[in-house]
């Protein structure tokens, strides 16, 4: 949820006020939180209708993770850091609601000054939020988290966001003031207000603390929980505040039900699996196919101590898939990715080795209305005819079908013979021939290799049969699995040919949408990993961000979603729209989970009845 805020700051029709009061020629709203489009959901004293208000308290939950982490500091790109930390050490300003994609309410505030221009924003914090040390948070300290992530913060955050503020001043002790510059959005400007998670200032200058560095020490936050028991890089516990501040708020009904969250570190997911069939920790959202259609018959679940469940989700699809290494000169050429995107056979791969559970994604913006489809349409070809004029895209953009992966027969894993001969062809047509041993050379006689870089032994079986594929093409292709340490620096680094990553976007696309795929982030940035740098895509990526209504929205984003699928720097592996989870009988639920979160910690709670029928009869 929190994601969605710091990635959405989104178009802006004005939500329904509390009440207006007028200021000279302009009318200033001031509201308990702010619709882009559209009215509010919910009022100002009314808990999200998806949550259990009456959901008990009490109990621990623990989950699991792979590899192991050093540091809980989210903000630097140094360390591996523990990421439940960043949702359970801090609150934000404003958050979302998991039913509806396009609101946000007041958190760390009571209310939002603004008028329609947007030009300032008036905030008002609440006078009762306290640090985890008994502190009280002030319009200080919001300042200061601010100062401090634009001056500390990773180099893709500051650039993309420092230009935005005009200034942030402090107008009372509880009050802060922002004033935008010309350049800012007017729809991103709520979302830049509402994504920040204060840190205590006198913490800060008392421990000499840096936003930049590597931490074992929890920085101070408001949130809910905070450090319990620790063994470096194997487990954590986060224990519930006995006095959070936020606990008797309406918007905070039914949620944070867990007295403690516990974290297990697994070296890979063969040893995670059999810890929780061991009730070595107690819940589990599965990821793999071929768990979830083998493996969910062992003893507990037959005794039926152990619930399996199918849940809905209503995200757009996540665009999971292999990214090409762009700052590499071998993957400039659009003709070799794309004969390397042919070799992937999803068909042979879902239908032998994930029993037919998983669909190809196509689109960044998978199962929503955002996503291109077939020929453009007018509006698109309205945005698209200027770049091709200028040269910036080719014409074909304007008559094409938007860009799918190819359809192969899931009888072999080898693409058929046209699939083949056509790769083939591009790879000689860039200049790739067969020398000796049938490698592909260059003129320069250096071989076509290929680095697949992977932490995960669940992956073997699917990138091995891939391999075989690149191969018999006379690409010299391997794959390199490291541990996740190397994993994570390798991919800093940039050394690696392709990797993992997962590009899907929000309903609401806008600012971060640069973070993602603009040139002013490809030089470093763990999000544009690929280092992504096209004038035709930036283009298009300020007209989404400069749409002010959601009939103006959805024709660019579709623009911008057919452009970027034809660049090829993205293999769509696999998705799955529903959620696998397994928990010891021991959990609930409400009965409709929203849409755009399974919300696991946030609105889940204990059965301490299940959970001492369990130790009863001596299932755990």
């Amino acid at each position: 949820m929190l994601r969605r805020i710091a990635a959405a700051t989104l178009a802006a029709t004005l939500a329904l006020p509390a009440f207006a009061q007028e200021a000279g020629d302009d009318a200033i709203v001031v509201s308990h939180g702010y619709s882009y489009f559209g009215e509010l959901k919910y009022g100002p004293d009314e808990p999200f209708s998806y949550v259990n208000v009456d959901a008990p308290k009490g109990g621990e939950i623990s989950l699991s993770a792979l590899g192991t982490f050093d540091s809980f500091n989210m903000s630097t790109r140094k360390g591996n850091p523990e990421p439940t930390a960043s949702d359970v050490f801090y609150d934000t300003m404003m958050i979302a609601a998991a039913d509806d994609p396009y609101a946000i309410y007041c958190l760390l505030c009571t209310t939002v000054e603004y008028p329609e221009s947007l030009d300032w924003v008036v905030v008002n914090l609440r006078d009762d939020v306290r640090f985890t040390d008994g502190t009280p948070m002030t319009a200080e300290d919001m300042k200061f988290t601010i100062d401090l992530y634009l001056t500390q913060g990773i180099a893709e955050f500051r650039n993309v966001f420092t230009r935005y503020y005009d200034s942030v001043e402090v107008t009372a002790p509880h009050q802060l003031r922002f004033e935008f510059s010309n350049e800012t959005p007017v729809r991103d400007r709520m979302g830049l207000i509402a994504l920040w998670r204060p840190f205590s200032k006198s913490w800060f200058e008392e421990t000499d603390a840096r936003l930049d560095e590597s931490t074992l020490e929890p920085f101070l936050g408001t949130g809910p929980y905070k450090l319990g028991d620790l063994d470096v890089g194997r487990s954590v516990v986060y224990e519930k505040k006995d006095d959070w501040w936020g606990a008797d708020l309406p918007i905070n009904q039914g949620r944070y039900n867990f007295d403690s969250i516990r974290i297990e570190y697994f070296a890979d997911s063969a040893a995670a699996f059999e810890g929780f069939k061991a009730g070595e920790y107690t819940f589990r959202i599965e990821n793999s196919s071929k768990e979830w259609a083998t493996s969910y018959d062992f003893p507990a679940v037959k005794r039926g101590d152990v619930v399996v469940e199918t849940l809905p989700d209503g995200n757009i699809t996540t665009a999971q898939g292999f990214i090409f290494n762009l700052k590499r000169d071998k993957w400039q050429d659009p003709r070799v990715r794309d004969a390397i995107r042919a070799m992937f056979n999803f068909e042979w791969s879902n239908e032998t080795l994930f029993y037919g559970l998983y669909e190809r994604p196509e689109s960044f913006w998978g199962g929503s209305e955002l996503a291109a489809e077939g020929a453009p349409g007018d509006e698109e070809i309205t945005l698209l005819e200027p770049l091709v004029e200028e040269g910036l895209l080719d014409p074909s953009v304007l008559s094409e079908e938007a860009a799918t992966p190819p359809v192969n027969d899931p009888a072999s894993n080898r693409p058929d013979r046209r699939t083949r001969r056509a790769a083939q062809q591009l790879l000689n047509e860039a200049g790739w021939e067969a020398g000796p041993g049938g490698m592909l050379r260059n003129e320069a006689g250096e071989r076509l290799e290929l680095v697949i870089l992977q932490f995960s032994p669940t992956f073997d079986r699917v990138i091995n049969p891939y391999i075989e594929n690149l191969r018999d093409l006379g690409i010299d292709a391997r794959l390199e699995r490291v541990d996740r340490a190397q994993y994570i620096e390798r991919r800093r680094a940039g050394d690696w040919d392709l990797t993992n990553h997962s590009p899907g976007q929000d309903f609401e696309p806008s600012l971060g949408l640069k973070q993602w795929f603009h040139s002013e982030t490809a030089e470093d940035s763990s999000r544009n990993l690929m280092a992504l740098a096209d004038l035709a895509v930036d283009r298009l990526i300020d007209a989404v961000i400069e749409a002010e209504t959601l009939e103006e929205l959805r024709p660019r984003v579709r623009a911008l979603d057919r452009v970027l699928r034809a660049q090829g720097f993205w293999i769509p592996q696999w998705t799955n729209s529903e959620h696998w989870v397994a928990y010891w009988d021991m959990y609930d639920h409400p009965e409709a989970i929203p849409p755009l979160d399974l919300g696991v910690l946030d609105f889940w709670w204990f059965d301490a009845e299940g959970y001492a029928e369990l130790r009863a009869s001596g299932a755990l």
